[in-house]
């Protein structure tokens, strides 16, 4: 089955939302204070029965788990160029000027890039977190998210199909 063929779609939905992402680091310490000073997270209470040292961070509507690696050798060598087409997470943002103040305060090398489509511009900004992790910042909700097949939306109405 091609990615663009018409697949038969549930009628009710499975999932809710994105609940958490979960990373390795080396230093959880660090790494919670990079997602706290860098993109306003806020450290949350975890469950005390974890026999491992981590973090749970929250803000938007979005969880971050940090996990401590048991041994630098667990995590990826943090990558010597930024590579927007590497796996990444990406967060909507409204100020795309102060993130990139931001970093530039902290001594953040991050890469830039303009996506365009039908006259529609969006800002992104692509740096690593401490463990190598990628982050994009955009401005993403311009683009119009057009279906390529009926589907149902969040709040499960129909949606037709866009014609080409």
């Amino acid at each position: 089955m091609g990615i663009y063929e018409e697949i038969e779609l549930p009628t009710s939905s499975l999932l809710l939302s994105l609940n958490h992402v979960s990373f390795l680091c080396k230093s959880v310490s660090d790494t919670a204070k990079f997602y706290q000073e860098i993109l306003g997270f806020v450290l949350i209470k975890r469950p005390s029965s974890f026999n491992f040292e981590g973090a749970w961070l929250f803000n938007y509507g979005i969880g971050i788990h940090l996990l401590q690696c048991n041994s630098v050798g667990d995590i990826r060598e943090k990558p010597i160029v930024i590579n927007p087409k590497d796996n990444h997470i990406s967060f909507q943002c409204s100020d795309m000027d102060l993130v990139k103040r931001k970093l530039k305060e902290m001594g953040m090398e991050y890469v830039s890039a303009v996506v365009e489509e039908g006259g529609v511009q969006v800002d992104q900004l692509f740096f690593h977190d401490p463990d190598g992790y990628m982050i994009e910042i955009c401005n993403c909700d311009n683009l119009p998210v057009l279906p390529l097949s009926p589907c149902l939306s969040s709040d499960l109405t129909w949606i037709p199909a866009t014609e080409s």
